[in-house]
């Protein structure tokens, strides 16, 4: 991720600012009409290492096991949504819209948690994910980093690493090459039995992240990780991959060069505070890969699904994130990327999850919703339907997986009646299929245009498009395809289409094609129709008509502006021809249905395991559908009532949804879709969908959890001693006695940090000087024995007026001091995370996060103590949250209240706590919920204020404990927080099996 993952806590924390520990071979064809077999396929990777031949690639695109495929993809963390038994729900929806792959990135800070401990245990493992993916159809490029970036902190490098590797991070160092072989050996043996090869998901394997080349020490660190993963006996034999930054030309050649090269590309960056103000398209995508790697497919492993968030009142949020990188974004930039000709494409984020516990570097909050085409709670997004209508598109049509690029309206391809509209062809050497890829020339323009196209069709030579209508229409910040001598099913092919393909297809034998196009336009197919048509009411909205300017045999299709719904266009034996406004389009799916048995572990995959297909119209979401013999049972999500239409084999004469038997017209929905093999009726939701409800919040117990400020003496003799005296860290010490205060020297990186620093006072003592490092947002609060002092603030404002540490002065009250006695300074530091690499310096992410200076006016520190994670308290007083601490007083205290759940089976039911209060309140909130630290809620500064919260962490059918460390910054300023549960949707269906497997609370180590 350009410019930029924290495990299960494993405990119960009752206390003082808490931290979550980071701690098979068979293949078919997918050949239409005119599509060749890859019968020379090209030679193997040069490289000393074995590479298989089931993962091959020339310059037009991958291939898998002989077929050509249209790698489209989305980025999927797990780690972001940590229970494993919801991974098959993200993929199951990644399937359902298209898409073939996930990119994966893996945290070496979270598996590889201290040196020498490598843990693929629950949220951390592989296998589920990998067996998962298996059972979806999905492909996976696995990037393991070490190094993944993704705004997580340190950029995913184990945190112990950042302060024990005294070497260059990301270098040839020989220390910090032994710091990764452990967890880089761990991937290597839970993938290599996952690969192609052995019936598995896995096709590549990303090495690092985004990392220039010039420099000897990275390229030689890139050699060292290809080594590793390609040594002998490793069992690695996917490609390994790799993912430019920027144009910069990276690991095509030379020393540390990887088998395919990739380039990430983010068109309109990070800050989402403008969201209808566009930057416009990337134009030089194609001549940059012709330039550099012309002899391998165009790879874009990372290309803008979204954006992250920073922190700050004047932070935009997700929803403008949504809007910026929205529908007509992904119409205009994703098909940029196609007119490229791009052949493996990545969309970075999916899904984008939450950045729980200390997963985050400090430029970002817990959400990391991204603005994605699923959001945080898992729920369907306007840009997911656009994502399904390109990827259906992508799915049906094999001639565009190998294209020629022909030229554009840069390079002399004058085709369009008018300057306002852009143009590139490309065009299958084998097929001739042409597809002319058309945006307006100010790819951010919102002005409507129209033109014709001057195209060159196989049977008819040239010809001006479209034929009968008066134009091709284009909004504001659309693009589309026209389509030419474009085939689909077995035998068909239609002239040119100036509508937009939705599904192309063989269903019973039948040739389908399903097109859409927006209501305000006009569109125009030219086919030839073939079978003996079934009767039909055709809409007056659709003209058929026999052109002299084509050939014999076709028919051209004109749709006039107003249609909305499914129309039927021709409905014969032979062939299925469909449209619909694109908005009803999107309530349709394609959902594969595998055409062999459970011995093939690639049976759910398109192209390889089955060419299957039936269409299904209506519901929220449709997961799967299985024929077995004449019964078709769907399963998916409703989130009201719905019509259901089903285009399948005529042999089917049942139909079950979610295993319930489904009623309706068995013998065709007659002129309303087709007379073979349709059948619709009525989707209803369950009787319990209505009456599903949550408690509000109450009860809440309390207790102060800062005894160290207390009134009564407080013990940190076990406490760890802060005395060393050198540090791996870069940035040293500002000023003190030579002692370290960096939290991860220690053991203590994330989050909350507790220092103590006794001195023997005289009574002349009036102050000390602290300068603190905690990053963007931080904050310490400073008390001197039990008298609060003040509290330093960091700040970010929407990566704006950035402060990641502070240096101030603390003046000691009258009647603070204790003279001749032992006198304490407390400071209680959030730490935001590690810095990521910055430019060429990896050693960034070994963050001064601590003390970086302490002074006393007058006299010396005695000894400094430090501690991350502390225990519990007992017979707890009941107080509101509400209510904030006692007097408003600064300092910390630590909320307790419990509730019941009791969602009926069968639903998914998105839930999400919120702090109601207005933004602005000075406080930090930790938010607990069974054991699991999903939120940091920063009051003062925001802006998020809802955290939603999974099934499998919440028990949907049992008692939850949400538990709230609400650390007061400011005395005798209100603190109010109101934090309530809410229901976010409610989904008759959802992906089932979901598992419960949340820490239990113990007194080991309190």
């Amino acid at each position: 991720m350009v410019n930029m993952k924290q495990p299960k806590a494993q405990f119960w924390l009752l206390t003082c600012l808490l931290t979550a520990v980071f701690v098979l071979v068979s293949s078919r064809s997918h050949n239409g009409p005119g599509v060749k077999p890859e019968q020379q396929l090209p030679t193997p990777l040069e490289r000393d290492a074995v590479v298989t031949d089931q993962v091959r690639f020339d310059n037009y695109s991958l291939i898998l096991k002989g077929q050509r495929i249209f790698i489209h993809s989305g980025e999927f963390h797990t780690f972001r949504l940590p229970v494993p038994s919801l991974w098959p729900d993200i993929l199951q929806k990644a399937k359902a819209a298209g898409l073939n792959a996930v990119s994966v990135y893996t945290h070496m800070g979270l598996i590889n948690p201290s040196r020498g401990v490598i843990d693929f245990d629950g949220f951390r493992a592989l296998q589920p994910l990998y067996d998962a993916a298996r059972e979806a159809g999905i492909w996976i490029v696995l990037r393991p980093g070490p190094y993944i970036n993704a705004e997580t902190t340190a950029g995913g490098i184990a945190h112990w690493a950042t302060s024990e590797v005294a070497g260059t991070l990301r270098t040839n160092a020989t220390d910090w090459h032994a710091a990764w072989q452990a967890y880089i050996q761990g991937i290597i043996d839970v993938t290599a039995p996952n690969q192609i090869t052995e019936g598995g998901p896995v096709i590549a394997i990303q090495v690092d992240n985004e990392y220039s080349q010039s420099i000897i020490t990275h390229a030689e660190y890139f050699t060292d990780l290809e080594k590793a993963f390609k040594s002998p006996g490793s069992g690695i034999v996917v490609p390994l991959t790799y993912n430019d930054p920027g144009q910069g030309r990276n690991f095509i050649n030379g020393t540390g060069a990887v088998d395919l090269y990739g380039l990430d590309s983010y068109p309109q960056g990070f800050d989402c505070s403008n969201p209808s103000v566009w930057r416009p398209v990337t134009t030089n995508y194609h001549t940059y890969h012709a330039e550099v790697n012309p002899s391998q497919p165009w790879y874009i492993p990372e290309f803008q699904g979204g954006a992250f968030d920073a922190w700050g009142p004047s932070a935009p949020g997700y929803g403008p994130c949504s809007v910026l990188t929205g529908p007509d974004f992904q119409s205009v930039f994703n098909l940029q990327l196609w007119a490229s000709n791009a052949k493996l494409i990545n969309y970075y984020m999916f899904y984008g999850g939450t950045s729980w516990g200390a997963i985050p570097f400090h430029g970002v909050y817990t959400s990391y919703d991204y603005g994605a085409s699923i959001s945080e709670s898992r729920e369907l997004t306007p840009k997911y339907n656009e994502l399904k209508r390109q990827g259906l598109f992508l799915r049906s049509s094999p001639e565009f997986y190998k294209t020629d690029w022909i030229a554009d309206s840069s390079t002399g391809l004058a085709v369009s009646t008018s300057p306002a509209a852009f143009v590139t062809l490309l065009r299958n050497p084998d097929s001739k299929a042409g597809f002319y890829i058309v945006r307006q020339t100010d790819s951010t323009s919102t002005a409507n245009i129209t033109f014709k196209l001057n195209v060159t069709i196989t049977t008819v030579g040239n010809l001006q498009v479209p034929v009968v209508a008066s134009s091709i229409a284009l909004a504001g910040r659309q693009s589309k395809v026209i389509v030419t001598d474009y085939a689909f099913g077995h035998t068909s092919r239609a002239a040119y289409s100036t509508a937009q393909v939705f599904f192309a297809g063989t269903i019973d034998g039948r040739d389908v094609l399903f097109l859409h196009g927006s209501t305000s336009q006009a569109h125009e197919v030219s086919v030839a129709l073939t079978g003996t048509p079934n009767p039909l009411q055709r809409s007056s909205l659709v003209t058929l008509t026999q052109q002299a300017a084509l050939a014999r045999g076709t028919t051209t299709v004109t749709f006039l502006p107003g249609i909305e719904g499914v129309v039927t266009v021709w409905d014969s034996d032979t062939q299925l021809v469909l449209y619909a406004d694109s908005d009803t389009a999107a309530t349709f799916w394609a959902p594969a249905v595998a055409t062999s048995g459970p011995a093939d572990p690639l049976r759910n995959f398109w192209g390889l395991g089955t060419n299957t297909s039936i269409l299904v119209g209506g519901p929220y979401l449709v997961r799967s559908a299985r024929i077995n013999g004449n019964a078709l049972a769907l399963e998916g999500d409703l989130k009201s009532d719905a019509r259901l239409t089903v285009i399948a084999p005529r042999s089917i004469r049942s139909i079950s949804w979610n295993g319930q038997s489904v009623t309706g017209d068995l013998r065709g929905a007659g002129a309303s879709v087709t007379a073979i093999g349709g059948f619709v009726a009525e989707l209803q939701t369950s009787n319990a969908f209505n009456g599903i409800s949550i408690p509000k919040l109450g009860g809440w117990k309390f207790m102060d959890s800062l005894p160290e400020a207390g009134e009564a003496p407080f013990d940190d003799s076990d406490w760890v001693v802060a005395d060393k005296r050198s540090t791996n860290i870069p940035r040293k010490p500002y000023y003190g006695d030579g002692r370290i205060l960096y939290g991860c020297d220690y053991g203590f990186c994330e989050n909350t940090v507790l220092w103590r620093g006794h001195f023997m006072a005289t009574g002349n003592e009036k102050s000390v000087n602290l300068s603190i490092n905690g990053g963007e947002a931080f904050a310490a609060s400073v008390w001197i024995n039990n008298v609060f002092l003040n509290t330093s603030f960091g700040n970010s404002t929407n990566n704006r007026r950035i402060l990641e540490e502070t240096d101030d002065k603390f003046t000691f009250p009258p009647g603070a001091l204790l003279p001749g006695k032992d006198n304490v300074i407390t400071i209680v530091q959030d730490n935001m995370g590690l810095n990521e690499t910055s430019g060429s310096n990896p050693d960034s992410s070994k963050s001064p996060r601590g003390v970086r200076g302490f002074k006393l006016d007058s006299g010396n520190f005695t000894t400094w103590k430090v501690q991350g994670k502390v225990g519990g308290y007992l017979n707890w007083p009941s107080r509101d949250l509400t209510e904030g601490l006692p007097g408003s007083k600064a300092g910390v205290g630590f909320f307790v209240t419990t509730f019941r759940l009791a969602i009926p089976k069968g639903f998914d039911v998105p839930m999400s706590f919120t702090f109601q209060e207005p933004l602005g309140q000075p406080y930090r909130a930790f938010l607990f919920i069974n054991g699991w630290m999903m939120g940091k809620r920063v009051g003062n500064l925001g802006p998020q204020s809802k955290f939603p919260v999974h099934e499998g962490i919440l028990d949907y059918n049992g008692v939850n404990t949400v538990a709230v460390a609400l650390w007061a910054m400011t005395p005798g300023t209100p603190i109010t927080p109101n934090l309530q549960l809410s229901i976010d949707g409610i989904y008759d269906g959802g992906v089932g099996g979901v598992v419960t497997n949340n820490p239990s609370w113990t007194k080991a180590g309190r």
